[in-house]
């Protein structure tokens, strides 16, 4: 079953409760913190930015979720098979960030000793702004990026968890946005050309359940000139009303059934940098992943802990549009991760 929502309303009714479940190619639900009626330690809010071509990339995090704050940056090097990642973490946020509750419009900005980051959106385009203090080995990181000509279709999904009726996730993956700008690290300036860089936008809010495994794929891009994405994933709630799979090509959305990551296993040691292949009970999507660098990070305090594998690497394969339209890409860059959470 796939059911996409097609009528604006409110996300949430009196209980606290989704009003609708399903899938839409646009943010036509209006999310509200103040109507969220689960415990305030639960509800998790978020932006990430990724910007990059073949060459390299950075990530941009800020997230607000309640009893920890998080401010992330991370610098990627695909050539060289390198990446960086330091995070400032402020305790006891609950709120006190100020996320935009749409992400049509609204900006972020957040300032303290060490790290300036500025995430502004005016409707027609979004201005990412960084600079950090001791980024890396006393080197401090900079980027300054222009987001434009996003496309009129996204992924966005209300999704419940089946085990708490106030628990939620609401989130609109936008890919195929043109990106210029630069980053700079230890005297080197990395230039994002809008020719060939793009950004993805993940906005998350929710309640969110404690114990949580999910599984996330995207990349965008250009074949044959013409713009390309995907997204993919599962393990975000109960996804029976719709999946969060959804292909973009020319900026229209595509919709896809039931898609499934095939990670390399040891005995029951996942081989994260082994080549992945992906299946989908359409038949729409099917791809080997060679990977090229692992994003990974560990962290285990009390009761919270972490274990990320954001996998960056090539996909080659085959999509199929609605229309049955095969899209033939070969070594095209993206990536897939494996999260676990406590939190």
């Amino acid at each position: 079953m796939q059911r996409e929502i097609i009528t604006p309303d409110e996300l949430l009714n009196d209980h606290g409760e989704l009003i609708e479940r399903g899938y839409a190619r646009e943010l036509l639900l209006q999310y509200d913190r103040k109507t969220i009626k689960a415990n305030s330690f639960r509800i998790k809010e978020w932006d990430y930015y990724l910007i990059s071509n073949d060459e390299f990339g950075v990530a941009l995090t800020v997230a607000d979720n309640s009893y920890m704050g998080l401010i992330s940056v991370s610098l990627l090097d695909f050539t060289n098979r390198w990446y960086k990642t330091t995070s400032s973490i402020k305790l006891f946020t609950f709120g006190k960030l100020g996320l935009p509750s749409s992400s049509k419009v609204g900006d972020i900005i957040y300032h303290d000793k060490r790290i300036n980051m500025e995430f502004l959106n005016n409707g027609s385009e979004r201005i990412l702004k960084c600079h950090m203090k001791n980024f890396n080995e006393g080197k401090d990181f900079s980027c300054d990026f222009q987001l434009f000509d996003e496309p009129n279709d996204s992924m966005v999904i209300a999704t419940p968890f089946s085990e708490d009726r106030k628990a939620f996730y609401y989130n609109q993956k936008i890919n195929c946005m043109k990106a210029k700008g630069f980053a700079t690290y230890d005297g080197k300036e990395y230039h994002f050309d809008p020719i060939t860089s793009t950004a993805t936008l993940d906005w998350g809010r929710g309640v969110w359940t404690y114990k949580n495994t999910w599984y996330w794929g995207s990349a965008s891009g250009y074949v044959d000139g013409v713009s390309f994405g995907f997204n993919i994933g599962y393990g975000f709630g109960d996804t029976s009303a719709a999946t969060e799979n959804m292909l973009f090509y020319d900026g229209k959305a595509h919709k896809l059934k039931d898609v499934h990551f095939h990670i390399p296993m040891h005995g029951e040691t996942y081989e994260y940098m082994q080549p992945w292949t992906f299946t989908s009970s359409d038949h729409r999507f099917e791809m080997t992943f060679v990977p090229i660098l692992d994003r990974e990070d560990f962290t285990s305090i009390g009761f919270i802990a972490s274990e990320q594998h954001q996998v960056f690497g090539k996909f080659t394969g085959k999509a199929i549009l609605d229309d049955g339209q095969e899209i033939e890409l070969v070594d095209f860059l993206g990536f897939a991760e494996r999260v676990f959470n406590k939190w």
